[in-house]
Formats: C-alpha cells, structure tokens, sequence
C-alpha cells in the first residue's frame, strides 16, 4: 500500500511538474538563431531577447548563436516590468516622501545596494556653520535615500543598507543630529572593520540569493579637508575592476555634462581614482566609493546643505547609474 502510493505520487508529480520545465526550457533547431528561436517560443517583445542571454549566458557559440542539442531557459511570456504610473511606497523615506510613482522601467532588472557613511556611534566628519554642526552621516544618509527614491522610481530593486526608523529625506538646511542609523536593522559596530565588514557582509548575503546579472553598489560619503580646500564630487573604484572603473568614469561623466548644462563657466574638476578599500575590496556586486565634497568648505556646505541641491547629487547619480546600465546590455 505504502508503495503504490508513493508510485502515485511520483506519477503526479511528472504529469503536472514536467510540462511547466518542458514550456520553459527548449532546444534549437538547425539554423536558428535567437531571434527565431525566441519568435517560434511565443517570445516577441523587446525585453525578450536581453532576458534570454541573461538567463542562458555563457551557453552560447560565438556572437551568440545557438548550439545544438543544447536545452535553452526561455524567459517568461508574461513582462516583469512594472506599470508606468503605477504607486509605490517605501517608509524609510519619511512620511513626505513615501509614495512614489513609477515613471520608467530603464532600471528594470538592475539591483543597486546603497550605503551611506558612518552612522550609529560614528558620526563620521563634522562641519560647522555658525552654531551647526554638519555630520557626515546625517547629510550622506539624506542623499542616499533620494537616491534610493530616483532609482525605484525607475523600476530599479534597490537595498537600502543602512537604514534609520525615525529620520527619512527631509527638506531642512541643518539636519538634526541622532546615533539611530542602523545596518538592515542591525546595531553598527563603533570599531571601523567591524563596521565596514558588517556592511559588506549584509550586501554580499543579500547578492548570493539575487539573480540578476546587474548588480551595483555605492557608498557615499562626505570628505573632510582644510576648509580653503573647495572640491567637486570624486570617485574610487576598486583597483583590479574594470567594471568598477567603468561605473566610476560613468558616473563622473554624468556629473560634468550636468555642469556644464547648469554651470557652463564654472566648470567641472572631479576626479575617478583606484583606491584599495575595504568596501571596494570586499564586496561582490560591483562598487564604487563616492565622496561628495569637503563639509570644512563654505562652498562645498551649500552642496549639502539645500536640499534642492542634495537632490541635484541623488538626480545626477542616478543618471550615471541608468547610463551605465544601458551601457552594460550594450556590451552584452
């Protein structure tokens, strides 16, 4: 008795299990390339053909033709990108800024994991303005979300690694100082390797389970020099990536087009530099370490401190973030 019902089971489980793989999974006939492979599939629209070499990469001939006797993953008939239009919310952005609208799927099926410096115990750089001090982590943090907030609004997955329950984006010049930040809802060690290590961690726990072949990371921060020292936003990538150092000149290039359509005169110094970090060194998803100007300096406090300017950095970052994007499928 115990037998036969095992044998039903397992009769089951081939007759209901095996057409759901056999409609999913496909081999080539003679001659065919992707695009008829995909078109003979049901699988017609744009999105199609970019999904299908992802999910079968390293399966393919030269200039991606198909091989023969070889069994093909076909990507979903049904698309995955979100609604234009469509709401959102996420809490972590204050109840002002919660609810957002998907206004593009550019960033649909990239992952991005964004970090602001410091936190908790460590405020990180201190820069004063009469009887204000600027911390760091507070302005860092602000910038970091508004960040989160463009890329999801473009149908991005985006962590947010370091997270604070009472302070989301706020519009204040001086942002109120607190030690709530945390990692994913972790305390954040005071000791710096700790602190680095715990973030690293969190991102590459997260990147092991995330399928998706585009993943990038970003830490932000703000730098701390002599307060004559005026400086333009600059860039770290890791030092053996190219991909990072491709993100990194991406990203600057982003920067200086936008200066130069809003500051013609002005100009645009940025640097993009190799640097061994940590971070940079530790995390799986490619990274960059963005420092987003000197908190000593009086010209560089009217970066951080309007908040329609710490917009601009989270705007002209996620630009960098969808062209390097566009770029990577170019290449692919």
């Amino acid at each position: 008795m115990i037998l036969k019902k095992i044998l039903t089971l397992i009769i089951l489980l081939i007759t209901f299990c095996f057409p759901v793989v056999a409609q999913n999974m496909d081999s080539p006939k003679n001659g065919e390339g992707v695009s008829g492979f995909l078109r003979r599939n049901k699988r017609t629209k744009k999105e199609h053909y970019q999904q299908f070499l992802d999910l079968n990469r390293g399966r393919f001939g030269k200039g991606n033709t198909l091989l023969l006797g070889v069994k093909y993953q076909l990507p979903p008939l049904e698309s995955k990108t979100l609604t234009i239009g469509s709401k959102r919310k996420e809490p972590l952005f204050g109840k002002k800024w919660e609810s957002y609208s998907i206004e593009s799927n550019k960033l649909t099926g990239a992952c991005f994991y964004l970090v602001s410096g410091h936190g908790g115990p460590d405020c990180g750089a201190i820069g004063r303005i009469g009887n204000h001090e600027l911390h760091e982590d507070e302005y860092a943090y602000d910038i970091m979300l508004r960040l989160a907030r463009r890329l999801m609004a473009q149908g991005a997955t985006v962590h947010i690694i370091i997270q604070d329950a009472k302070d989301g984006i706020r519009d204040d010049q001086y942002l109120s100082n607190s030690k709530t930040e945390t990692c994913m809802g972790s305390p954040i060690p005071l000791k710096q390797l700790d602190r680095l290590k715990q973030r690293c961690d969190k991102i590459n726990s997260i990147s092991r389970r995330t399928k998706t072949n585009y993943q990038r990371a970003i830490f932000i921060h703000l730098d701390s020099r002599k307060k004559s020292h005026q400086t333009d936003v600059y860039f770290f990538h890791a030092k053996e990536s190219t991909e990072s150092k491709r993100l990194a000149n991406i990203l600057r290039m982003s920067f200086d087009s936008h200066y130069k359509k809003h500051q013609p005169s002005r100009g645009f110094s940025g640097t993009v530099s190799p640097r061994g970090l940590y971070v940079l060194r530790k995390t799986i998803p490619v990274a960059v370490f963005a420092e987003l100007g000197n908190i000593q300096n009086s010209q560089d406090q009217k970066r951080f401190i309007l908040s329609s300017n710490r917009q601009a950095l989270a705007n002209w970052l996620c630009t960098g973030f969808i062209n390097d994007y566009e770029e990577n499928k170019r290449r692919k």
